[in-house]
């Protein structure tokens, strides 16, 4: 069974595997907007915008205030943050295998010159 962290993950890299909820978040990291102002730079319908925000909503990337007649939609950052520190565990094991590789190569021209200098 799934944890509720490890399901949320699930949810942030689904949402975020499409372009299109990409770049509504881009647009929503400058400031909230309504459907209508999502809709804009995109050639779909605004059904479908819809239903790329609740794709978004439920992976609780955005939510959405009242605002008179609007509703407009704003970005939560707690999802990317736990996003961005999984993917920052695995930067660091990943320093640390270069780290580790460049030594190694490292050691590995040390003797070369060491076999050079011993030839002449």
């Amino acid at each position: 069974m799934q944890t509720t962290a490890a399901a949320r993950l699930d949810a942030t890299f689904a949402a975020l595997a499409d372009p299109t909820r990409r770049a509504i978040l881009a647009r929503l990291a400058d400031g909230e907007a309504s459907v209508a102002e999502l809709a804009k730079p995109f050639d779909m319908s605004q059904p479908a915008i819809s239903k790329h925000l609740k794709v978004l909503e439920r992976a609780g990337l955005i939510s959405s205030g009242q605002d008179a007649q609007r509703r407009p939609r704003r970005l939560e950052a707690q999802p990317l943050e736990e996003a961005s520190a999984w993917i920052e565990r695995y930067c660091e094991i990943w320093e640390q295998n270069y780290q580790r590789l460049d030594a190694l190569l490292a050691e590995l021209q040390g003797q070369r010159k060491k076999a050079t200098r011993k030839r002449k």
